[in-house]
């Protein structure tokens, strides 16, 4: 009878419905020697839980260090802010192509863009060719 408890115990423990009492239940039955054969793959979990809950921190945290970094953080970044401001300048207003180049260069520079829009047309003419090559290829290799 008390192997059906057990049993049904643990059904409840992993669906998480069990009361603390049942828990200690559990844990009373797993730590003896003597568990049910098919029951001998759940001892060890329990025996690690009474394990676990003995452990205790005992390394000493230090806090006191923080605060002085914090300190220093908060003074280097006033620093970077203040000299950041210091020398912030307002940004000059863009200047025309024609402010800039002369004439002849800005109609050199149209001559070369519009060569290599021609170039670039004729590319991508010959890409349209290749698609419908392909087109016409996947045709045959699908018939069989």
């Amino acid at each position: 009878m008390e192997l059906d408890n057990i049993e049904k115990l643990l059904e409840k423990y992993f669906e998480a419905t069990t009361t603390v009492a049942e828990e200690e239940t559990l844990k009373a039955y797993f730590s003896k020697e003597s568990v049910a054969t098919h029951l001998e793959q759940y001892a060890p979990m329990f025996q690690y839980f009474d394990v676990a809950k003995q452990e205790r921190f005992t390394k000493q945290v230090p806090l006191e260090p923080r605060k002085k970094y914090y300190k220093w953080l908060s003074i280097a970044a006033v620093a970077v802010f203040m000299i950041g401001f210091y020398f912030y300048g307002p940004t000059p207003e863009p200047t025309s192509l024609a402010d800039e180049f002369t004439q002849e260069e800005i109609a050199s520079a149209q001559e070369a863009l519009a060569l290599l829009a021609m170039n670039f047309n004729k590319g991508t003419e010959q890409l349209n060719y290749l698609e419908e090559f392909q087109k016409n290829t996947n045709k045959f290799l699908t018939k069989e």
